[in-house]
């Protein structure tokens, strides 16, 4: 509880002695590209051969003859919108970019660049952490959008060339029963996973002490505890929202 209490702490230092709209605007743009930019191709990788993977998976399974095929590319829909794309790249967010914040933050306490700031009156947490959360919050959804779309397109391409079921059928399946409400709240799920996964990342960083060997340690507890919060937080929102 302790440590919980001193995170919520922190996050009420990043609204307080603000710098000017245009530092956070150029710093989020910084992040933007940090975060978002070099980050798309390893999601649209990871994201298509989760598609692909759980298309051929799902035909295999789909061996009744009383089951039309369509069904597969149904699952494969249902499976990206709400889980895969939201949540398991939430897990893959986590261990580049979240690794990536908390080392970031971890070197720059250990060598005294957030003392140095705070000596010039600068409130570090808000500079160095507030526009990482808010670069996060805004990337990280387009990123699961962009994931969603490649895993269909995966399951596409492999349902087509492995015969598994015609194009049509699967444009058919994607169609087929759409609820429109899963896209809003898959997107709901990225802006919750988002702002864990930024803020307990920079948290382990801010407040590491020692030397390097306790920034690799404090990387890999800001990459765990992330993981917990966004599992934790999925299941809540599931039970919530659906």
């Amino acid at each position: 509880m302790k440590g919980f209490g001193k995170y919520i702490i922190f996050l009420g230092s990043l609204v307080v002695r603000r710098e000017t709209f245009k530092t956070y605007y150029t710093l989020t743009l910084e992040e933007c590209v940090h975060i978002g930019i070099k980050s798309i191709l390893l999601f649209m990788l990871v994201s298509t051969f989760m598609g692909a993977v759980t298309t051929i998976q799902t035909a295999a399974n789909l061996v009744s003859p009383f089951v039309p095929r369509f069904v597969i590319a149904q699952v494969v829909r249902e499976m990206t919108i709400l889980e895969l794309a939201p949540t398991i790249m939430a897990i893959i967010y986590a261990g580049k970019v979240g690794s990536s914040m908390s080392g970031g933050l971890g070197t720059m306490r250990i060598t005294e660049q957030i003392d140095a700031l705070e000596v010039m009156g600068i409130n570090s947490s808000s500079y160095l952490v507030l526009p990482k959360i808010v670069a996060s919050l805004l990337m990280y959804p387009l990123l699961v959008i962009v994931s969603a779309v490649c895993a269909i397109i995966g399951g596409y391409m492999v349902g087509s060339l492995t015969g598994s079921l015609t194009s049509t059928e699967y444009i058919y399946g994607i169609r087929y029963g759409f609820n429109p409400y899963f896209i809003t709240f898959a997107l709901i799920k990225s802006f919750v996973f988002a702002f864990l996964i930024s803020s307990i990342s920079s948290f382990k960083g801010y407040y590491t002490h020692g030397g390097a060997l306790e920034v690799g340690i404090a990387s890999t507890n800001a990459v765990t505890t992330s993981i917990i919060a966004v599992l934790l937080a999925d299941y809540f929102l599931a039970y919530l929202l659906l």
